[in-house]
């Protein structure tokens, strides 16, 4: 009667009281289900469940049940379960991929239809009003029409084309076709030139003129993914000048190389806090001058490495030594260094929306002063990142861990910072580095350990200016032999940062509170 789809015999056969049956539980479960009585098919599968909690059926029906109903997260979690029991499941597996895709998680979608060879791909499409010549773009991505399209292909299409450096925005979208096969498209909002009008040309370049800061950059060079981008800064105690030019090496986007040229005249004063009663440890005028050449490759949506080189040289005027520039600190010269990083996704959960990526960083040089000297520089970090929500960024947590240490002397300007400061990249967030105007306010050594922890909500978008609201606790020490620098003890910083978006250029206002000593911080920053 089951296999005939005799469903209210099943019913009159099974009887109203099958709890000591799993099978028979099974069954009217199922015939009650098929006759729109879903509350009562619920309990009758789980009573199954009970009776017999290794069987995969009971859980795929009860997911059935929540999936008529619309409760996909609870589908799922019986379809994981299922699963759990029985991984090769076909029907399973394609039943738990269809409804990520339904949530718009592409990637978890594709995790469980590459399992029994689906999706097949019937055609690729790309925006029409892209200005990227057509090529560069074919070869970014690792998938095509009439093929089976891989999770692992899709990751690496989209570490290729973020690679590029051109689109603000960009994702991956499939339709459904009547012929069970599906179109992929790339939608995205392509950086050309100095900006998509006059308005974000003007507000990308001008967005740091607050710090009397200028940022000409223009992208996407004749279609080519080309770009060249610069920074100006005309602060009297912090003048800079850097250009860059990168692009995809021989038109290849898995490669991409950059050239880069980096000026600075800035006057230091070391001390202990950025307010407040702070003694004077110490202060200089450095200069620097550098070049440097780097490439790039994107081996796969895992892994990522990149080389370089670059040539330097600095110099110190105006020195007070203090208890902080001792004089392993203070080389000057002529410098070499090699470099190596690389970026590897440890862990990709696609159903939780959670990843942890590390990274990794080696530098070694050798500098010409006298007496020469040769250092070495490594850094790591592991970054997770979690989206509760099936579908956008809301609520987003993130938490990077990332330690250093220099091995032997080193000039000044290659010492660890944490703190606040636009030229540095290991924020402490209630820690501004400079005073007066002047860097140096912030905890300074050769080795460190940090971590930044953070949850982004959305306040409000409209397509043209965006709010975010993100929380924030951060932690970290820094040491160094030198009695002047280092932190001495840990650090404890919390506090929030408003993150406004306007035609694709970033602002962020910070507030941070030290629970060390009491300091309460402000600041504000811009990036496109």
């Amino acid at each position: 009667m089951f296999a005939e789809g005799r469903w209210q015999e099943v019913l009159a056969a099974v009887g109203s009281n099958p709890t000591r049956d799993a099978e028979l539980n099974y069954y009217s479960g199922v015939a009650l289900a098929q006759l729109g009585r879903l509350d009562e098919a619920c309990e009758r599968l789980l009573a199954g469940v009970r009776l017999w909690p290794r069987d995969p059926r009971f859980p795929t029906e009860l997911a059935g049940i929540d999936f008529k109903q619309k409760k996909y997260a609870l589908a799922a979690r019986w379809l994981q379960r299922a699963l759990r029991l029985n991984p090769r499941d076909a029907y399973a597996n394609e039943f738990l991929a269809t409804i990520y895709f339904l949530e718009g998680n592409l990637e978890a979608a594709l995790k469980y239809w590459n399992r029994v060879g689906k999706p097949q791909v019937a055609d690729v499409k790309i925006d029409p009003s892209l200005r990227i010549k057509p090529s560069i773009l074919d070869r970014a991505l690792t998938f095509s029409a009439a093929e089976e399209l891989h999770l692992a292909d899709l990751e690496t299409s989209k570490a290729r084309v973020e690679g590029l450096d051109i689109f603000s925005t960009h994702r991956f979208v499939m339709a459904s076709r009547e012929d069970g096969r599906f179109d992929v498209s790339l939608q995205a909002q392509e950086r050309n030139g100095w900006g998509a009008n006059r308005w974000q040309a003007l507000l990308s370049t001008f967005r740091g003129v607050f710090y009397q800061t200028v940022y000409p950059e223009y992208f996407n060079f004749h279609g080519s993914a080309v770009n060249v981008t610069s920074m100006m800064r005309w602060d009297s105690e912090k003048r800079r000048a850097t250009a860059t030019l990168s692009g995809p090496l021989r038109g290849n986007p898995k490669r991409r190389y950059s050239l880069s040229v980096d000026l600075r005249n800035e006057n230091w004063d070391i001390r202990n806090s950025f307010q407040g009663p702070s003694p004077l440890l110490g202060s200089l005028n450095l200069r620097r001058e550098s070049a440097s050449a780097q490439a790039t490759s994107f081996v796969s949506g895992r892994w990522s490495w990149s080389t370089g080189l670059e040539l330097s040289h600095r110099d110190y005027r105006s020195v007070f030594a203090g208890t902080a520039l001792v004089p392993d600190v203070l080389l000057e010269g002529l410098q070499l260094k090699v470099l190596a990083n690389t970026r590897y996704e440890l862990l990709n959960l696609p159903e939780r929306r959670f990843t942890i990526n590390v990274t990794g960083s080696s530098e070694i040089a050798r500098v010409w002063s006298d007496p020469r000297h040769v250092f070495g520089k490594l850094q790591g970090s592991m970054e997770s990142r979690w989206l509760p929500r099936a579908e956008g960024d809301d609520f987003e947590m993130s938490e990077r861990i990332s330690t250093g240490a220099i091995f032997s002397e080193a000039p000044f300007d290659e010492l660890f910072m944490l703190g606040l400061e636009r030229d540095n990249d290991l924020p402490l967030r209630a820690h501004i580095g400079t005073r007066d105007g002047r860097k140096g306010s912030a905890p300074l050594g050769r080795r460190y350990f940090l971590s930044n922890f953070e949850i982004n909500k959305n306040l409000y978008s409209n397509g043209l200016i965006a709010f975010r609201l993100a929380p924030f606790l951060d932690t970290g020490k820094i040491t160094d032999p030198t009695s002047g620098l280092g932190s001495q003890k840990w650090l404890w910083d919390v506090g929030a940062q408003m993150k406004v978006r306007v035609l694709g250029v970033g602002f962020t206002f910070t507030y941070g509170k030290d629970l060390r000593s009491g300091n309460n911080a402000f600041y504000l920053s811009a990036a496109r």
